[in-house]
C-alpha cells in the first residue's frame, strides 16, 4: 500500500514538472492569457477611469478572472496530441494525471488571479481595506482553486468531443454558478470591511465546493480516461 502511494506521488511530481516545463518552453499560451488580462483591464480603465462602487469593482474583477481562467485552463487536454495522451495512458495512473493537471492549473490560476488583482488595483483603485487584504487573498486563492479544478475536469470531458470549446461553455458555466455566487458574496463582504464572523460561512462553503469538485474529478476521471 505504501509503495503504491509513493509511486502515485512520484508520478504526480513527474507529470507536474512536465506540465511546467512544457508551459515555459512554449510561451504562446501564457502570453495570450497575459495579453487578455492587460487588454481587459485597459478597456475597463478607458470606460470607467475609476470605479467608486464596490459592487461594480468586485464584479468586474471576477469577470476578468473567470474569463482569463477559461482561456488558460480550457486548453489543458486539447493542447496535447492524441499520441502523447496514449503514451500517458500506457505509463501513468489516471489519478496521477488528473491530480497533476489540477495542481498545475491551480498554481497557474493562483498566479494569474494575483496578477489580475494587482494590475486591476493599480489601474482602477483598490477597494479592499488593508486589514482585510489577507482575507480577500484567501477567498481569491480558494476561488481560483475551485475554478481551475472545475475547468480541468470539464476540459477532460470536452477533449473527447469535436466541439471542445462549445462543450466547455455548456458544461462549465452552469456548474460554476454556485461557486461564483459564493465567491462574489464573500469578496463583497470583505470589501465592505465586515468582520470574519459575517463572511466565514461563505469561505467554508467555497472550500467545501473545492473539495467536492476535486474529489469528483479524481473519482470520475479514471472511467473517462479508459474510454
Amino acid at each position: 500500500m505504501n509503495s503504491d502511494i509513493k509511486s502515485l506521488f512520484k508520478q504526480i511530481s513527474i507529470l507536474l514538472w512536465k506540465e511546467t516545463t512544457l508551459e515555459f518552453r512554449n510561451m504562446n499560451a501564457l502570453n495570450s492569457v497575459l495579453l487578455y488580462v492587460f487588454s481587459t483591464v485597459f478597456i475597463c480603465y478607458q470606460s470607467f477611469t475609476s470605479i467608486p462602487e464596490i459592487s461594480v469593482w468586485n464584479a468586474l474583477l471576477w469577470i476578468i478572472i473567470i474569463f482569463s481562467s477559461v482561456n488558460a485552463v480550457s486548453r489543458t487536454f486539447n493542447s496535447e496530441p492524441p499520441a502523447r495522451q496514449y503514451y500517458y495512458y500506457q505509463l501513468a495512473d489516471p489519478v496521477a494525471i488528473i491530480s497533476a493537471k489540477i495542481l498545475y492549473n491551480a498554481f497557474f490560476l493562483l498566479a494569474l488571479s494575483s496578477l489580475s488583482f494587482g494590475v486591476y488595483s493599480i489601474v482602477l483603485g483598490n477597494h479592499i481595506p488593508l486589514t482585510q487584504l489577507s482575507s480577500f487573498m484567501l477567498v481569491l486563492s480558494i476561488g481560483s482553486i475551485g475554478i481551475s479544478s472545475l475547468f480541468t475536469m470539464v476540459s477532460a470531458i470536452a477533449s473527447r468531443t469535436g466541439n471542445s470549446m462549445g462543450l466547455i461553455s455548456v458544461l462549465g458555466f452552469p456548474i460554476m454558478i454556485p461557486l461564483l455566487i459564493t465567491v462574489i458574496r464573500a469578496s463583497k463582504l470583505i470589501a465592505d470591511g465586515l468582520s470574519w464572523n459575517q463572511y466565514a460561512k461563505y469561505v467554508y462553503a467555497i472550500g467545501g465546493i473545492d473539495l467536492m469538485i476535486i474529489a469528483l474529478s479524481v473519482i470520475l476521471f479514471p472511467y473517462l480516461w479508459r474510454e
